[in-house]
């Protein structure tokens, strides 16, 4: 560009035209000795590194830690598909193969693997997901064909029905002899299942309901298994009983309904039952996706699954919850158990991308001093700001998730309702937290691994456009956030008016008043390393940023609901209240990962989680580093000593990186990533043989 402008300009003395050509001369031999300066920084790293003692840590024994009592069934749905690899998904493959490849999978699983999930969603609900969780890493098609046949269509049937339905449904279901849907989203409302307008009248001549789909708009839309294979759905609907007034019927809001949609020996579509198949999707296209539409279907009384309402032969309805709105709480409420699935889920997906970008990173090599060998791409400080946090919060999110998982069983065993409660923000929280920090590091993974990482065997675009969806079904992650938002705004009421708070917020309760007084100026200027590595400091901070956050919000709406009113003044803060959300999530991350950490028997293991869970918390708090800086709660001196010592832990994680992410024990064919090889240049060479090279 230089001498661009030089010949544009015309004539210069030769003294300026030599100095723009020997600066641009400089520049261009930069660009061919890029790194002469990196391998320094990088030696100076490890002449500081013994500072801290190295760790030596057993793959094995933290593996063993992290994948808990249920390893086991997750290793025989992985030796299965090892020894059908005519059944492992391959990287070409068209969308009706996918869907077919998708259900033998299924079927093969259940009836020759002798794997039957079906039977663990309400009695064994932690080893359920836990096999949810190896069925995704294989295909994540798989993963939701599994979720929508056991836990959306068999959840409903169990959870929403009662013993006739069990008796009736539940070996076929398990045996995948009744595959069925979910029918609940509809084209002009998903988020808001109050809106749904699908009906179902009730006939007391014919002791029928009539499914109706009164217009376009209602249209059943996304609804998995129904473009393809399935014989049933679960069909939502606004239950309408006749009445003797001039409005002629009654409506007793959204019920669940058992609709047959195709005929069990012909697989013909039932009379008044329209299916069309919704396409080529973004991504899990070994899912058949369809849209729904009824047309005076006609089925039993006994297909309304009435576990919280019911229908006498003459038209009667009786129901133990004596409102609308409390049987329609009770009714998503015991569908939860999807939303604790993705959040899980999702960190099965993000262990396969941290796994692949960091052992690829470990391997590669590029540049280094002159005349001297090249390094890994790992040792490069960049490389360790993007894939070390991440690693550490997948171990984070790995922990977290279990606590939900266990909270989710408890409550299934329980029904204690503050229980209830607890997991329904927790699984609104987590879902919507994990799943958008997961869609993002799969392109940051993909990026890390420059050319290669796009190379489809490397599985990051099959995972991307498999996950995207995640953040969108089972509940929008904007919605979620703000019940979540408006869970804490209403325990924040409550703190203040003399009411009892439930375990998930009892921070609030236990330190409301000190996380909102002044900061102390002695403690803001504490920088040593003990102090930033302590927990209690660490879990202080992510608080008071939550507290912080929670009493701004509900002065902000205050003000704002005088003159916009309520609605008005949640959309004016809406931005804020999200921040909210995700600050309290992260306090809960925080948390578990800290009681995950005190746990653990292994001493060595311990100390390798330890220093994970320093760089989770580190991290996070100098990404917000402004929000302690503007209240003084973090001297400008110790905001520079967390940076220094997060940068440092970067980089002691991961010297532990090859241990950290072999610790996930994933198989060969799920990684698609070079593994098991004694050497860099043997793993690069088996690396160039998979992708072609």
């Amino acid at each position: 560009m230089e001498l661009q402008k030089i010949s544009s300009k015309g004539p210069q003395n030769s003294e300026e035209t030599a100095e723009l050509v020997n600066r641009r001369i400089n520049l261009l031999t930069l660009h061919l000795n890029p790194v002469q300066e990196i391998p320094v920084h990088e030696l100076e790293l490890l002449r500081c590194a013994g500072k801290m003692k190295a760790i030596n840590v057993s793959t094995e024994t933290l593996s063993e830690y992290m994948r808990g009592k249920h390893r086991d069934i997750q290793e025989e749905v992985f030796a299965y598909f090892n020894s059908r690899p005519e059944l492992q998904t391959p990287i070409e493959i068209s969308k009706d193969e996918h869907r077919e490849l998708c259900m033998k999978q299924l079927v093969g699983l259940v009836r020759e693997g002798g794997i039957r999930p079906f039977r663990y969603v309400v009695d064994d609900p932690a080893k359920y997901f836990a096999i949810a969780e190896a069925v995704g890493s294989v295909d994540m098609s798989l993963g939701i064909k599994m979720g929508v046949q056991y836990s959306l269509w068999g959840g409903s049937v169990i959870n929403l029905g009662t013993k006739k339905h069990r008796d009736k449904y539940f070996d076929g279901i398990d045996n995948v002899d009744y595959p069925g849907c979910f029918a609940m989203t509809e084209l002009h409302h998903g988020s808001n299942v109050q809106g749904l307008q699908t009906v179902a009248t009730f006939d007391p001549l014919t002791d029928e309901f009539i499914i109706d789909t009164p217009n376009d708009g209602a249209i059943k839309w996304w609804i998995g298994n129904a473009a393809v294979h399935g014989k049933f759905a679960t069909v939502f609907a606004r239950l309408m009983l006749p009445t003797h007034d001039t409005k002629g019927v009654t409506d007793m809001g959204v019920h669940a309904f058992i609709v047959p949609i195709r005929d069990m020996k012909t697989h013909k579509t039932m009379p008044g039952v329209e299916i069309h198949d919704c396409g080529h999707k973004v991504g899990l296209n070994g899912v058949d996706n369809g849209a729904l539409r009824f047309r005076s279907v006609r089925i039993p009384r006994d297909n309304l699954l009435n576990r919280f309402g019911d229908v006498s032969r003459d038209g009667r309805y009786t129901s133990s919850l004596p409102t609308i709105s409390k049987r329609f709480a009770a009714t998503l409420g015991e569908l939860v158990g999807g939303r604790v699935g993705l959040a899980y889920s999702s960190v099965g997906v993000l262990k396969i991308a941290v796994v692949i970008a960091t052992r690829y990173s470990l391997l590669r090599q590029q540049f280094g001093p002159p005349k001297q060998p090249e390094v890994s791409i790992l040792d490069y400080q960049s490389q360790q700001h993007k894939l070390m946090p991440m690693l550490a919060s997948t171990y984070a999110f790995h922990f977290a998730t279990l606590h939900l998982v266990e909270k989710y069983s408890e409550m299934k065993k329980s029904h204690d309702e503050e229980l209830i409660g607890d997991v329904h923000a927790l699984s609104a929280g987590l879902k919507a937290y994990i799943t958008s920090y997961t869609a993002k590091s799969l392109s940051t993974c993909r990026e890390a691994c420059g050319g290669h990482g796009y190379a489809a065997v490397n599985r990051f675009g099959i995972l991307r456009n498999d996950h995207d969806i995640f953040q969108t079904f089972e509940g929008d992650n904007t919605v979620l956030l703000q019940q979540v938002a408006g869970l804490l705004l209403k325990q924040y009421r409550e703190k203040f008016q003399g009411g009892t708070l439930t375990v998930t917020w009892n921070y609030l309760r236990q330190s409301m008043n000190s996380y909102l007084a002044q900061p102390n100026p002695v403690t803001a200027r504490w920088e040593s390393e003990e102090h930033l590595r302590n927990p209690n400091f660490q879990l202080d901070a992510f608080r008071y940023r939550t507290s912080r956050l929670l009493q701004s919000v509900a002065i902000r709406l205050q003000k704002h609901s005088k003159t916009l009113g309520g609605f008005g003044a949640w959309n004016r803060c809406l931005n804020h209240l999200l921040t909210l959300a995700e600050s309290h999530i992260e306090s809960f991350i925080l948390e578990k990962f800290i009681e995950a950490v005190k746990n653990c028997p292994d001493e060595n293991s311990r100390a390798a989680l330890k220093l994970v869970c320093d760089l989770y918390a580190l991290d996070r708090i100098w990404n917000d580093i402004g929000t302690y800086r503007n209240v003084d709660y973090v001297a400008p001196n110790k905001a520079k000593a967390i940076h220094k010592l997060a940068d440092y832990l970067c980089f002691q994680v991961k010297n532990i990186a090859r241990e950290l992410v072999d610790a996930f024990d994933l198989p060969d064919y799920v990684t698609r990533a070079p593994i098991g090889v004694q050497t860099p240049s043997e793993a690069y060479t088996q690396y160039t043989q998979n992708v072609g090279f």
